[in-house]
């Protein structure tokens, strides 16, 4: 039995600090998909609050997997183990049978899952934890506890100051379609493997006061007088993967004119700033972004501010003379630019590079390099 709990411990540990950390590379969109939940459940007012959960989970993952592994206080981690399953039980099954939520986020984008695989997952979990937690007074620390405190307090400082730091910087793996080296008009389209919706045709009709529904196929031949059409409408029996990576993503001009293909297919390089909106404007409107548009002039690569905040955009008389300023989707800037703002060098629709605004500085050394080369 002593094999089998280590074997259990071990890995419900490791899955739970390999959770933990995936999702500490950017705690950002573990809060989008909290806001996505909360949005289901019609709880706005918590959608303030989700990053500091995002954060303190992410925390108590690796904590907990750690403690697991070592043995460490297994009457309390037991329980709270327990405790954040049966959460995460509920939160996937209320995803895979209310249908509202595709995908819950368990391992990041980095390595998504669909909710019905979360679920198992979960549910997977949720038995190895109850034999945990059976047998919770039969396990004992493995290590001296000096060495088990010092191994605790390295894993929440270290995933403490992890996501402090893409938090300001952006995640060190970057796992969405606007990451580096992509194409985003490439990304924009179907994937040529990927399945269709199956769909079948049906028909509605009312006999006698009650509504029949009939397939394409299956009509009855006596239709007549006493059958009163109601509809007719595609019903899908098999949902397929026919989704672009990239779905919703479009640039307008101040006039309302969708600029996203001219501005994608332009020959020579250019920079997006993505800034959501200008919350933090006195952060990102710096010196650092006066010397790159001096360094710029006069190079044929223009910089584009990108925002959703149309209503205040105008009003933004301190900023430099850039390109022009150009407004997208806020959700599609929450996914394409984790930090507001974040730059992106483009040449064409592909992706050269990503830094948040504090490192604007080394953009500018890309920038110098570049222009050694090919100016």
């Amino acid at each position: 039995m002593k094999k089998l709990l280590l074997v259990i411990r071990w890995f419900v540990g490791l899955l739970f600090i390999f959770s933990g950390l995936i999702k500490a590379n950017d705690p950002s969109g573990l809060s989008y998909k909290m806001q996505e939940f909360f949005e289901a459940w019609n709880l706005h007012g918590f959608n303030d609050f989700t990053l500091p959960v995002a954060l303190a989970m992410n925390v108590f993952e690796v904590l907990a997997g750690v403690a697991v592994i070592i043995g460490w206080r297994m009457k309390l981690f037991s329980w709270l183990l327990l405790l954040l399953i049966v959460f995460f039980s509920f939160l996937t099954g209320y995803a895979v049978f209310s249908g509202k939520i595709t995908t819950c986020g368990c391992f990041g984008d980095c390595l998504p899952l669909t909710a019905m695989q979360s679920f198992i997952k979960d549910i997977i979990l949720l038995v190895l934890i109850l034999v945990l937690f059976a047998f919770r007074n039969k396990i004992s620390p493995q290590i001296n506890p000096v060495i088990a405190f010092i191994l605790l307090s390295i894993s929440v400082i270290g995933t403490i100051y992890f996501q402090r730091n893409v938090l300001i910087h952006l995640p060190v793996v970057d796992c969405l379609p606007y990451k580096k080296g992509n194409d985003l008009l490439q990304q924009m389209e179907i994937p040529k493997n990927a399945v269709k919706d199956s769909v079948e045709m049906t028909f509605q009709y009312k006999k006698d006061g009650k509504i029949i529904e009939y397939k394409q196929d299956n009509l009855p031949d006596n239709l007549d007088s006493t059958y009163e059409f109601i509809d007719r409408f595609d019903k899908i029996i098999r949902k397929g993967n026919a989704v672009a990576p990239i779905s919703d993503f479009a640039l307008e001009s101040s006039s309302g004119n969708d600029t996203t293909s001219a501005i994608l297919n332009q020959h020579s390089y250019y920079i997006l700033l993505m800034a959501k909106d200008f919350t933090n404007i006195t952060e990102w409107n710096n010196e650092s972004l006066k010397k790159l548009l001096q360094l710029l002039e006069g190079k044929n690569i223009p910089v584009f501010i990108v925002t959703a905040d149309k209503e205040n955009a105008g009003k933004q008389s301190g900023l430099p003379a850039v390109s022009g300023m150009l407004f997208s989707d806020a959700t599609v800037l929450k996914t394409a630019a984790r930090v507001n703002a974040t730059y992106f060098l483009m040449k064409k629709a592909t992706v050269i590079s990503k830094y948040s605004y504090v490192d604007t500085e080394k953009l500018i050394d890309e920038l110098r390099n570049l222009m050694g080369k090919e100016y």
